[in-house]
């Protein structure tokens, strides 16, 4: 990967553990400035600037509910205040209530709509909103700004018992496209990432455990569960230079999980 040429700045919502913590670090350790949004956890999203701090980039946690616009603005303000501006939006933010449909509340549709979809509707925007300040000053034939949302295999694999969260993930996959083709003349670059099944502390229990493990394993063509850092490495590549002619694209860090894996042999 070619060396950045200027130090870049970038937000990772939900950076406080999981996902967006191994994210956050892999732009520090390229020397970034890294705004590492959380909602409750501050100790965490501490520990993720120290990470990123270690690794050679600057950071700083920034307290905003994703699905709240006066929290989103106002943690946008504060980026600018600390840093100037904004290069790359890495929109990670996101959360599940599970339940089967027939008792699935309203609040627990509703919030998981807000957070995973609403949320990243607010982050992307008030990101274009930055971008777009950099037109008189960046030469047009360059990408002046990067969203990278974060997603999942649930935007093509239907899941039973999670359908708040599987909707949200859908929505998701056609408000990246339609925001692509919507800023692409503007050299604004929008594309996602949906992982599989990435080893995290929100699903411990199920990689922790080896009856577990090995039904998930069933799930995964490749056959092993996936690390933070192999979606990290994806989203710093994508952020970069070295993919500037790539947008309205998902790419899945999955393992396979999404190639039918019931039919690895012959069905």
């Amino acid at each position: 990967m070619k060396k950045q040429s200027q130090t870049k700045t970038v937000v990772v919502t939900g950076a406080s553990s999981g996902i967006g913590q191994g994210v956050a670090v892999a732009f520090g350790e390229q020397g970034a400035n890294v705004v590492v949004n959380y909602h409750q956890d501050e100790q965490g999203a501490s520990r993720t600037v120290r990470m990123i701090e270690k690794k050679g980039g600057k950071g700083a946690s920034l307290k905003a509910d994703v699905s709240k616009e006066s929290e989103v603005i106002e943690m946008y303000k504060k980026m600018e205040e600390l840093y100037g501006g904004l290069d790359i939006l890495i929109n990670n933010a996101g959360i599940q209530m599970d339940s089967s449909f027939a008792e699935m509340t309203l609040d627990q549709w509703n919030t998981v709509i807000n957070v995973n979809l609403t949320g990243q509707f607010l982050c992307a925007r008030e990101a274009i909103r930055y971008f777009e300040k950099k037109k008189s000053v960046i030469d047009s034939s360059a990408c002046i700004g990067n969203i990278i949302f974060m997603s999942s295999v649930h935007d093509v694999i239907p899941w039973a018992g999670h359908v708040n969260y599987a909707s949200s993930k859908g929505g998701i996959d056609m408000l990246m496209k339609s925001l692509a083709l919507e800023v692409a003349p503007k050299k604004i670059r929008v594309n996602c990432i949906s992982p599989g099944a990435i080893a995290t502390d929100i699903n411990k229990e199920v990689w922790d455990n080896e009856e577990s493990k090995k039904a998930l394993l069933k799930l995964i063509p490749y056959q092993r569960i996936g690390m933070p850092d192999d979606v990290a490495r994806v989203a710093t590549w994508l952020a970069s230079d070295d993919s500037d002619y790539i947008t309205g694209t998902t790419i899945y860090v999955d393992g396979g999980m999404t190639l039918y894996p019931g039919f690895v042999n012959n069905g």
